[in-house]
């Protein structure tokens, strides 16, 4: 009886298991569909990429399509779509970069492997797999080295890898085929070809630019940290209504991301070096500016993360203490917000703007009256405990109002350097007001001198 009741369930087991099969397949099927929109919606170029990338690799199948085609490149033909394969990327700028790096390469690699195939031959057939053992392992050893170069590696890493990939395979097999050269002016040949097409089509059909992306991902990063400062009063000091700060935590927390943004900064800069001029970058756009104005604002996220966690700290700070600080407090943080969207406004629209420095200044003016009211002995009174997370939250403003002086500057370089346009704020051709001290004009009329 056990053994039934025991076939009975496995078999039951079984049998539930193939009818919820089909229900968790479409299951399956839908969550990688809802995905896949989520993913296209969030940045249309990813299905304009692919789209690329399948256009690209057609146009190079062509060698093996037609026999004219194929007659002249062989089995050759295949390293046009392995080279697309791997040289073709999102961005023009990574795109330009791999197919510099690997058409250079393959040039000098190809010419160096033939010149050391045949000064392989010259001391004879005995001595020849030992000169191109010991080439091949000088050169493997001398560029596999090179690559440690920080310089190196940030821009010609896969050039280099190409290269020693290149110079083996055609010394090495230089050994056993004769016709050395045709198989090196093939090779050579097809990867050619597919860099060509790939930077072409890159190129010349819907580019997504590394410059572009660089530029806006810093102009949406200090908008997140102005978000952040922005709400920061009201949210530390509890003076709004709860029900809006409850709808507004969620975009205060935008900031993070800025945390760990170097490593794609770094990235965007190096690809966008490799970019021809394009919209509003010229050539030899100061993308080293960049990457500084990147780190004066995770600067500035850093002060700002330590902030958030006084937001949900369990210390209450006493209301007479909070009246001591809050108004200095609130005063730095919405005019570094103001500043910071200035900023931003600046960097996205490429024009100078003097609209920061106003803010920048009233942020500086309130960190110094801030400074001034601590002087005066109002905490005699007070609690060490009670003063300690109110000192601090002012001294974590203080900082934030030196991150955005300094910032600032790096804007202000930035915009020198790859000449922004001058608004006409900027352009100290406003009209002039004269105030007559002895005339019959009221306290509320003035003289404008246009120019």
């Amino acid at each position: 009886m056990a053994d039934a009741s025991e076939d009975y369930s496995f078999f039951g087991g079984a049998w539930s298991w193939l009818k919820a099969l089909p229900l968790k397949v479409w299951s399956n099927i839908a969550h990688t569909a809802s995905k896949a929109k989520e993913l296209g919606q969030d940045d249309p170029r990813r299905i304009i990429h692919s789209c690329k990338v399948g256009l690209a690799i057609t146009i190079v199948s062509l060698f093996y399509y037609f026999n004219p085609l194929y007659d002249g490149f062989g089995v050759s033909a295949m390293w046009a779509v392995l080279t697309v394969v791997v040289v073709f990327e999102f961005s023009v700028g990574a795109t330009l970069g791999k197919g510099v790096n690997r058409a250079i390469a393959t040039l000098v690699a190809g010419s160096l492997g033939v010149a050391a195939h045949h000064l392989a031959v010259l001391p004879g057939e005995t001595a020849e797999p030992f000169v191109i053992g010991i080439t091949v392992f000088l050169v493997a050893s001398v560029f596999t080295f090179a690559r440690f170069f920080p310089k190196l590696k940030a821009r010609y890493d896969y050039g280099l890898v190409i290269f020693i990939l290149t110079f083996c395979l055609i010394s090495v097999s230089g050994y056993r085929d004769d016709e050395v050269i045709d198989l090196a002016h093939k090779r050579m040949s097809t990867i050619f070809i597919g860099g060509a097409t790939s930077i072409f089509v890159c190129i010349f059909i819907y580019p997504a630019w590394a410059g572009d992306d660089l530029h806006k991902q810093l102009a949406t990063n200090m908008e997140k940290l102005a978000t952040f400062l922005q709400g920061f009063g009201d949210e530390f000091f509890k003076t709004s209504d709860s029900t809006i700060v409850e709808d507004r935590r969620a975009s205060l927390q935008a900031y993070k991301s800025v945390l760990n943004s170097k490593g794609t900064e770094e990235t965007l800069a190096n690809f966008a070096k490799w970019e021809p001029r394009h919209g509003r970058f010229r050539y030899r756009h100061p993308w080293d500016q960049y990457l500084k104005v990147g780190a004066h604002i995770r600067q500035c996220a850093y002060s700002i993360e330590a902030l958030n966690g006084y937001l949900n700290s369990d210390n209450q700070i006493p209301y007479e203490i909070r009246e001591k600080v809050q108004q200095h407090c609130k005063k730095m943080s919405t005019e570094c917000s103001l500043a910071l969207k200035e900023l931003a406004l600046s960097i996205r629209t490429m024009t100078r703007s003097s609209a920061a420095d106003a803010h920048v200044l009233n942020a500086k003016n309130a960190a110094k009256s801030l400074k001034s009211s601590l002087k005066t002995g109002l905490w005699v009174n007070a609690e060490l405990l009670q003063i300690i997370p109110a000192l601090t939250v002012a001294s974590l403003l203080v900082e934030v109002v030196t991150c955005s002086v300094n910032l600032s500057e790096a804007v202000h370089e930035l915009a020198t350097l790859a000449h922004f346009k001058v608004t006409r704020a900027s352009n100290h051709h406003q009209p002039r007001v004269i105030h007559r001290g002895t005339s019959n004009l009221s306290a509320h009329h003035a003289v404008t001198i246009d120019g």
